[in-house]
């Protein structure tokens, strides 16, 4: 499937930020995992083309970082941090709880194709909301097992964040274009 052309925008404008295109390949990898879920051999492909990188570059990029999918999932991904600081406030709890309500293990899709899930042992940088976890890219913290359910129920019943049609792209000025700055009130003395 070919990336919809609001997508392919976005990542055009993307890489016209940056004064070198290679910078540009994570925000064109999440573009194109937020318009199909996940991103294909063939949105690799095509990045590589709009980038002008060679594919093995994109390729690469995309399996290195686990934040990125290259298979279809669940229609909602969570991800479970397990670093120490999570550890320390009950992540294996947390785990072994989202085992068993869910009925599947780690890395798996419930039957239901709601939820795949992941514990990661990268610190997903929230610390002090330990435990957390990542739901479709949002943080849920302090997590409690009623917490979890509530979360749980929420996202079998929710569409996935992915059914929704890609926005139009910001456009974003050229270097040389001129913006135009708010000016700050005055007040008086």
């Amino acid at each position: 499937m070919a990336l919809a052309r609001p997508t392919v925008e976005e990542i055009k404008a993307s890489a016209a930020r940056y004064p070198s295109k290679q910078s540009a390949i994570i925000p064109a990898l999440w573009a194109a995992q937020h318009e199909q879920g996940y991103v294909t051999k063939e949105a690799m492909g095509e990045i590589a083309q709009i980038l002008d990188l060679p594919p093995s570059l994109i390729e690469a990029t995309a399996s290195f970082y686990s934040m990125f999918l290259t298979k279809p999932e669940g229609r909602h991904d969570v991800v479970i941090c397990v670093n120490a600081p999570c550890f320390l406030r009950g992540a294996d709890e947390i785990v072994a709880y989202v085992e068993h309500q869910l009925g599947v293990r780690d890395g798996q899709t419930t039957k239901d194709g709601a939820i795949t899930w992941h514990s990661t042992i990268e610190c997903l940088g929230a610390c002090g909301g330990a435990p957390m976890m990542q739901v479709d890219h949002r943080y849920e913290e302090n997590l409690t097992p009623e917490r979890i359910d509530a979360i749980f129920q929420r996202l079998r019943t929710s569409p996935s964040p992915h059914d929704a049609k890609p926005e139009k792209a910001a456009v974003v000025p050229s270097p040389t274009q001129k913006v135009a700055r708010p000016r700050t009130k005055r007040t008086q003395a």
